[in-house]
């Protein structure tokens, strides 16, 4: 019974704004093979991105994957999964190094779906648990981009992780995080120029408009006591969470310069 309304509410939530990294879930780590695209057809395709990328002259990008079929999502919500991809010299199995793209995620654990960790791989590796193979690219202005990267060079990047995950976590507030919260969190300090959260909780209320969760509170009751991945306990009132569209908006409304992009096949 607790494993039918564990499942039963996930696919209630297929919205899902966070980063799991088991293979039947939204979003796979650079472990989990995709069972909806052959492994030439996925790498063709991230070799597309990170030449999409490369041609806007992008430093560092927010990306975004699809770990649900779009019909499967509800209205205002597209992507599932988000990370930031950054232009780096990368060192091949046979020791030749080559400029790419590395890909610096938040996932869950596999063996402890309420714990995330941060993980580095690559666009391949991104795209690997897909069910549609569709990208969204947010790149920040020029400045921005150099904010950006001096953060998550410096030991703040790790500071600003919260390894207590939730599936729904609140943007304004602290004691739960998912990616995309993280992400949130990554650029205000870029933006403000902070490692203080307290200070970066303040100016992501005061600006950040986050996504309502449009769940029914008795299934969200029922999601809390039976998945171990989903947390009230940070919500105040209606819950609310951090997506992609929303910081594309959030950034689009702040910093100019800043380009949304999508990628298909």
């Amino acid at each position: 019974m607790k494993k039918f309304i564990h499942q039963l509410f996930l696919g209630l939530l297929l919205f899902h704004v966070g980063c799991m990294s088991h293979a039947t879930s939204f979003s796979g780590s650079s472990a989990q093979a995709s069972t909806h695209f052959p492994a030439k057809q996925i790498m063709v395709f991230a070799k597309k991105v990170e030449r999409t990328l490369a041609s806007e002259g992008a430093h560092v990008a927010i990306v975004a994957r699809m770990g649900r079929p779009l019909s499967e999502m509800p209205e205002g919500m597209h992507f599932t999964h988000v990370a930031f991809a950054v232009y780096s010299n990368i060192t091949l199995a046979n020791g030749s190094i080559v400029p790419g793209y590395a890909i610096y995620n938040l996932y869950q654990k596999d063996d402890r779906p309420n714990v995330s960790t941060l993980v580095q791989d690559f666009p391949v590796d991104f795209f690997a648990s897909v069910a549609q193979l569709e990208a969204g690219i947010l790149i920040p202005s020029p400045e921005l981009q150099q904010r950006l990267l001096q953060v998550i060079a410096s030991p703040a990047y790790a500071s600003l992780h919260d390894p207590r995950y939730s599936l729904i976590a609140n943007p304004y507030t602290l004691g739960r995080q998912n990616c995309t919260e993280f992400v949130l969190d990554v650029i205000n300090a870029a933006i403000y120029q902070t490692s203080d959260i307290k200070v970066i909780k303040v100016n992501t209320k005061a600006y950040f408009k986050a996504q309502t969760v449009n769940v029914n509170p008795l299934k969200l009751m029922l999601g809390s006591m039976f998945s171990a991945e989903v947390s009230t306990s940070d919500q105040r009132g209606k819950p609310v969470t951090a997506t992609f569209e929303k910081i594309a908006d959030y950034l689009q409304t702040y910093d100019q310069g800043s380009k949304v992009l999508t990628i298909a096949p």
